[in-house]
């Protein structure tokens, strides 16, 4: 029984991850390397990530500083960002490219704040089914005696808890970020 809820701990803990690591790839007006996590470059017929291929720095507060390895790339860096959904154009002098952050407007940042929360809300939905699989579960093995009636009913509390240790979680990344976002 041990094991199954271990899975299921597991579970909630990679939709967190993967929930943070999401909130992580929106700009708040500052510069931040994951933006670029997402995108890559054709080096030698490979899709490569852009950090692969050369060194990304944050010189000031909002300039992102890309530079290759090897300067062929930069073309290819270029057009991979001008592609992207991050909205910002690149200046390449020739052997890097910079890319700098605007200041986000009131009316952006409210936005972000939204499609933030619409984000949580959709991983807090992703722990209630990983929730709903794991009573699910229990109630199987209870059926077919594997477990006694009183060990269902104390998985299901401990679930019960991983399950709002989680959401509480989810909130915290939630706030951070909308905090982030908002702050000028």
């Amino acid at each position: 029984m041990k094991q199954t809820l271990n899975k299921y701990e597991d579970k909630m803990k990679k939709t967190i991850q993967s929930f943070a690591d999401e909130l992580s790839t929106i700009r708040a007006g500052r510069a931040n390397p994951h933006v670029l996590d997402r995108m890559t470059v054709d080096y030698y017929g490979v899709a490569t990530p852009i950090q692969q291929v050369g060194n990304i720095s944050i010189p000031e507060a909002r300039v992102l500083q890309i530079q290759p390895w090897d300067t062929s790339l930069l073309k290819a860096i270029e057009k991979a960002i001008n592609e992207s959904d991050i909205g910002i154009n690149p200046s390449n002098d020739g052997k890097m490219i910079r890319l700098i952050f605007p200041e986000l407007t009131e009316e952006r940042r409210k936005d972000l704040t939204k499609d933030v929360k619409k984000k949580g809300e959709n991983a807090k939905v992703a722990i209630r089914n990983i929730r709903r699989e794991a009573l699910e579960t229990l109630k199987k093995m209870e059926k077919a005696n594997e477990i006694t009636e009183d060990e269902q009913e104390v998985a299901e509390k401990e679930v019960q808890k991983l399950t709002d240790r989680s959401i509480d979680e989810i909130d915290k990344h939630i706030e951070n970020k909308n905090k982030e976002i908002l702050s000028v």
